[in-house]
């Protein structure tokens, strides 16, 4: 027999046995219950003093019995029921209520960010019979607010066509599963960010999550920003904002919400307990970008290790992700819980990838030392990802980085030698991209970037001046090069893309930022900058 989910305690042994007898009853697919079942709650419901609720999935039989308190029930992790995209739960929910309460404000938000197929309330009249049914179902297509429609019944209308108004509410996202099923393999994302900072700079920042996600091979279908003059500690926004994105997630047939802002282990719980899509946060999609670019086996090791530290913390017992990671021999230890087997199998991971990062260390540490012997000076490319750092290197040395238009198109470190006119020679070294607020995590990953930086006698930092946030760019380079002690090392300002704005604004920036205006794929104008650096070699190691 089926358990009974909820608030059992106290109830006698025949009440429990009647109510896992309601498992056997089935409900023509017309009816949204049948009069007799609704009759059978009630009583059990008025006997016990408690709400009593069932879960129907399509085909009319009972998935779940629940059982709450006097105000209200609590459904069960569903998570086993992962929805289609564009398609609701496939449950309906009906259950009971006392003092002839409509559907509560919690009924509707479990209705909208659970997408139940229906949300029913049977109201219990004094002698344990039902009076009055209130139904309500979501509105998909929805353009005035209203999310769901609800109407009140009597208990002899519940004959309503249930099958009928479910598929028909499906049918109006019809147009949302043929977005996803003409491109099945790729994620559909909403990006929303909830903030407490000025319109403009949320626009930027979403502006580059929006860059971010493509670089990810993700399709934005849909930008949300919310003002709020105080974050929510559990879900970032209110509860009336997350029921209009889960709404908008139907529309479009995303399958994955990604926050702006970074979440706290318990916000990731809270927010993946309420709503069935996937979410993730910028620092997990700029660690997923890495985990697709990294080439060399340091790369790929780094950013392992910095995907496991971020997730240890973030590690819960319902977490289906990690499953993979237990099982098999040796996979369960005595008296440990899952989440405990996780988290002892990432610990064991991350020690086994810091070892093998150790000693991929020595190992550059040498290549390092025979560098150093040879005497050659090393000059360091760093810039805001997509600056056109790794086309400079290319145009400069005559080599062939791979170069895109997207960011993080360079994670490993490459180097070139490069020799001046006047026959001296450099290893010029590109380095991974930076951006605001880059994660910790990824800091302490691409140490072996950073290092190539601690050990540079020059610094070029390349500046997209076509770019209208280019200020906001130079402000998180240097914040970046203050954290890693690095703002010592003399750095020439490589103003890039310079055909790409007027002479006016040329001119303006060139006279408030100094440094060589060129653009990175002409070799006609690397000239001055050549020069520059081959003069700043000179006082550096003179």
């Amino acid at each position: 027999m089926k358990k009974i989910f909820g608030n059992i305690a106290g109830l006698k042994a025949n009440q429990i046995k009647r109510l896992e007898k309601l498992y056997n009853r089935r409900i023509p697919v017309e009816f949204l219950v049948t009069p007799e079942l609704a009759r059978e709650i009630c009583g059990l419901s008025l006997e016990i003093k408690r709400q009593v609720g069932i879960l129907v999935n399509r085909l009319g039989t009972i998935d779940y019995i629940i059982v709450g308190n006097y105000q209200q029930i609590f459904i069960p992790d569903l998570s086993e029921y992962r929805t289609y995209p564009g398609r609701l739960k496939g449950l309906r929910c009906i259950h009971t209520h006392f003092d002839n309460d409509p559907l509560t404000q919690d009924d509707l938000t479990d209705l909208l960010l659970l997408k139940l197929d229906i949300m029913a309330a049977i109201n219990v009249s004094e002698k344990g019979l039902p009076s009055m049914v209130h139904v309500a179902h979501i509105l998909p297509n929805s353009t005035d607010g209203n999310f769901y429609q609800i109407r009140t019944l009597k208990p002899e209308q519940l004959d309503i066509g249930c099958l009928e108004l479910i598929n028909a509410v499906e049918d109006e996202l019809a147009y949302a599963r043929s977005l996803y099923e003409s491109d099945k393999g790729k994620e559909r994302a909403i990006l929303v960010s909830i903030t407490t900072d000025a319109a403009y700079k949320a626009e930027e920042r979403l502006n580059e999550l929006c860059e971010l996600a493509k670089t990810s091979g993700i399709e934005v279908v849909e930008t949300i920003i919310q003002r709020r003059k105080k974050i929510d500690p559990r879900f970032l926004m209110g509860v009336g904002k997350l029921q209009e994105i889960v709404i908008i997630a139907l529309q479009h047939a995303a399958t994955m919400i990604i926050f702006d802002q970074e979440l706290n282990p318990s916000q990731t719980r809270s927010l993946t307990e309420k709503i069935d899509l996937k979410v993730i946060d910028r620092t997990q999609l700029i660690l997923d970008i890495f985990a697709q670019r990294a080439q060399t086996r340091e790369g790929k090791l780094q950013v392992e290790l910095a995907q496991l530290k971020y997730l240890l913390p973030h590690l819960v017992t319902k977490n289906k992700a990690m499953s993979r990671l237990t099982g098999g021999i040796g996979g369960r230890g005595p008296g440990e819980t899952k989440l405990e087997i996780n988290r002892r199998r990432v610990r064991d991971r991350l020690a086994r990838l810091e070892k093998e990062v150790s000693h991929v260390k020595k190992q550059r540490k040498q290549q390092k030392a025979r560098r150093k012997k040879k005497g050659l000076p090393v000059i360091s490319i760093i810039g805001y990802t997509n600056a056109g750092k790794s086309t400079l290197l290319n145009t400069l040395t005559k080599s062939k980085v791979i170069t895109e238009d997207r960011l993080f198109a360079t994670l490993d470190p490459a180097s070139r030698r490069l020799k001046f006119p006047r026959d001296v020679e450099v290893i010029l070294t590109d380095t991974v991209g930076f951006i605001q607020d880059l994660p910790k995590e990824l800091m302490v990953a691409f140490r072996a970037t950073m290092e190539e930086m601690e050990n540079a006698d020059l610094l070029l930092h390349v500046i997209d001046i076509s770019n209208p946030q280019y200020r906001e760019h130079i402000e998180s380079v240097e914040k970046i090069l203050i954290s890693l002690k690095l703002e010592n090392i003399p750095v020439i300002n490589v103003l890039n893309k310079k055909d790409l704005v007027d002479n006016e604004t040329l001119l303006n920036i060139t006279s408030r930022l100094g440094g060589i205006a060129v653009s990175a794929k002409s070799d006609s104008t690397l000239t001055p900058l050549i020069n520059m650096m081959q003069a700043a070699i000179k006082v550096g190691t003179g």
